[in-house]
């Protein structure tokens, strides 16, 4: 798994990995039903404290990302309302593009940016 924290950011660690494998599930990097690290493995492998991986995978949980199953661990479950996350992004981008608006950034560059994310994404 590759996985890169920025030690230097500003950001959470936890919400650094947590971002990385959404990332990765949005790149098809993980699939449905891929298992994730086990926490030990993947705190060994980062450089981190246990409880940040475990937070990670936690909030991962919570967001419908990952599921935990009792013999494999953290596994790729994306099974997620569709409505849900349909309001949750609407949630996401009220202040997205509030800031984008403060900022002095065009309907049109936003169009344009959502563009260009999608098609990295191979969408």
């Amino acid at each position: 798994m590759f996985i890169e924290i920025n030690f230097n950011s500003d950001e959470a660690i936890y919400l650094q990995l947590r971002n990385q494998i959404i990332l990765g599930i949005a790149t098809s990097r993980f699939q449905e039903g891929d298992p994730l690290p086990s926490v030990r493995q993947l705190a060994e492998a980062i450089g981190i404290n246990m409880h940040t991986v475990n937070k990670a995978y936690t909030v991962l949980k919570q967001e419908g990302f990952v599921k935990v199953d009792r013999r494999r661990g953290a596994v790729i479950a994306i099974d997620m309302n569709k409505l849900h996350a349909i309001g949750e992004l609407e949630e996401d981008l009220r202040v997205v593009l509030a800031k984008a608006i403060c900022k002095n950034i065009s309907k049109e560059d936003v169009y344009e940016m959502i563009d260009i994310i999608y098609e990295d994404y191979g969408c």
